[in-house]
């Protein structure tokens, strides 16, 4: 199944460098009217048409400013010594020589930087971690969660995803206990199918992470962050505490989570590259069932590196996921063949191909990281050694939960109306028999300009 690469691809955390020298938007300086968010300390001022450089020199020194750096004609950055930013531009702005006086008013990149710290400790630490989400390659997940935001739905709020696997750590109970990173009240109709009980807590870890990529509590000082962090999560085992688990079991999981509700199902395993058709006829019966009932199935390729993808991503009535790398080329491990609809990231080595972005050999590539267990059930930590299609997988459950939830496909689309979108909006990487139609680009998916599906 897909589940963790060997360990010693260990991801290397880089710490992410935070500006200090900001002034909030909330500060003031004796009852002057607060400023947007600026650099401390610099004021650009632009001088009237005439100003000479005595006159300009006069003006700065009034304003406090020890030193000028010229950006355009008659524009400078005035370093302040020990003026107020707020002073010194009102004591500019009133001296006739000066044209404009303004903060260094801070841009931020567009989409929404939640807090999460990652490893670093500082807030927004997440992205040094996070490449899947927010790197060169990831899926866009700041400009995804601005467009969800502003339609009223943050995070995919109101979308149920049901995920089949090892359980989740979604509970305090026993021995178990809760991922720091999970919100109690983001869990509907648990239920194990392996235990028999309504209890499907996580034994392996697989399940946990999985699950943190679609929901781990987002804008919070907590780990890391989750693509669909408004959703709720059934969470269904199937899976033993080895990752093994049956085509009747996975059936009956399937059709528990349809009876249920859920909108989205998420498989984040595969059968042996032998299995056919023959062998999982209940099984694919269930998925049929699923999409007529109006439920998407996402399935992951496998992890054989096979030329043709494993079951159930196989099947026809589901929407079959390969891994990319942290490079945006195919993993090396991802099964590949003609019916694969689209890639995310899963992390690890390069695939060797021809393409551009692809480096056959690199180690540099880093693998998928969640919070999940590290050595217990009752430990949890931010381990680098998970990689796969599996890791992939939820990328796209978490990006079609999102679609469902933005409304730009109404209020109730289909499923073959969901695989259209994700496709139509993916970014191209390369031949369609290692990518599918690209990786899934979760900002062009749930944005109301993205291109109109067929």
């Amino acid at each position: 199944m897909p589940a963790r690469a060997s360990r010693p691809r260990l991801l290397a955390a880089a710490l992410f460098s935070v500006l200090a020298a900001v002034v909030p938007a909330s500060a003031r300086a004796d009852g002057i009217a607060p400023l947007p968010e600026h650099v401390s300390g610099e004021v650009v001022v632009t001088y009237a048409p005439g100003a000479d450089p005595a006159e300009q020199a006069s003006a700065q020194r009034s304003a406090g400013a020890h030193a000028a750096e010229a950006i355009a004609p008659r524009t400078k950055v005035l370093h302040l010594r020990h003026e107020s930013v707020a002073h010194a531009i009102a004591r500019l702005r009133a001296n006739p020589d000066v044209q404009s006086a303004a903060p260094n008013v801070i841009a931020h990149a567009s989409g929404y930087i939640p807090p999460d710290p990652g490893r670093s400790g500082l807030p927004g630490g997440w992205q040094a971690v996070q490449w899947n989400f927010a790197g060169p390659y990831g899926v866009n997940a700041p400009d995804a969660w601005s467009n969800l935001m502003r339609a009223g739905r943050p995070g995919g709020k109101g979308v149920t995803v049901a995920v089949l696997d090892t359980g989740v750590a979604y509970e305090n109970r026993g021995r178990f206990r809760r991922s720091p990173d999970f919100r109690p009240s983001h869990f509907v109709h648990p239920y194990d199918f392996v235990g028999h009980d309504r209890h499907p807590d996580d034994e392996n870890g697989h399940g946990t992470h999985v699950t943190g990529t679609i929901n781990e509590a987002t804008g919070n000082p907590i780990g890391l962050t989750g693509l669909a962090y408004g959703a709720k999560i059934m969470p269904v085992r199937v899976l033993d505490r080895y990752g093994d688990g049956d085509s009747a079991t996975i059936s009956q999981g399937v059709r528990y989570a349809v009876s249920h509700h859920a909108q989205i199902i998420n498989l984040s395993f595969e059968f042996d590259s032998g299995t056919s058709m023959r062998d999982v006829p209940d099984l694919l019966t269930a998925l049929r069932d699923a999409k007529r009932a109006g439920v998407l199935v996402v399935a992951a390729s496998g992890n054989e590196g096979s030329g043709a993808l494993a079951y159930p991503a196989r099947a026809k009535s589901v929407l079959s996921v390969g891994a990319s790398t942290e490079h945006g080329c195919a993993a090396e491990y991802s099964n590949a063949g003609a019916s694969l609809d689209i890639v995310a990231p899963g992390g690890g080595p390069d695939a060797d191909l021809p393409d551009p972005q692809c480096r056959p050999g690199s180690s540099d590539g880093r693998n998928v990281v969640q919070m999940t267990f590290t050595g217990s059930v009752r430990s949890f930590g931010l381990p680098g050694d998970y990689t796969g299609t599996s890791m992939a997988t939820p990328h796209v459950s978490a990006t079609a939960a999102l679609v469902i939830a933005s409304g730009v496909l109404g209020a109730h689309p289909s499923p073959d109306a969901i695989v259209r979108r994700l496709r139509a909006t993916a970014r191209p990487l390369g031949a369609a028999r290692h990518y599918g139609a690209g990786l899934v680009d979760a900002a062009a998916a749930t944005a109301p300009a993205a291109p109109a599906t067929p």
